[in-house]
């Protein structure tokens, strides 16, 4: 095996890695935030008002975690793919600079 090859190989196996515990980190958060909601509402007694603004603020922070991380993960994974040459087709300028012809009326 190359190194190259055993490059990507422990590139690829970081990656899995970071993935893997980041994943992780938003669902301990998220189960800490609810969590903390269900014991806010238990100790509240019934007071609805404050209730509704306890699960409302859960929801937002729970919400909030999930689309930063998998907002992150989606550049994160597109700028790697840009950085090693995936996106080249994509970059490339067109073979002609010529601008296409238009129909007159």
């Amino acid at each position: 095996m190359s190194r190259d090859e055993a490059r990507a190989i422990r590139d690829v196996e970081l990656e899995k890695d970071r993935a893997r515990y980041g994943l992780l980190a938003v669902i301990v958060s998220n189960l800490a935030i609810a969590g903390v909601a269900i014991f806010g509402v238990w100790r509240l007694e019934g007071d609805r008002a404050v209730i509704v603004g306890v699960l409302t603020a859960a929801f937002t922070a729970v919400s909030g975690m999930t689309t930063a991380y998998l907002g992150i993960k989606a550049v994160s994974n597109t700028a790697r793919s840009i950085a090693l040459g995936d996106g080249a087709a994509a970059r490339r300028e067109p073979t002609s600079t010529v601008p296409p012809a238009q129909r007159s009326q």
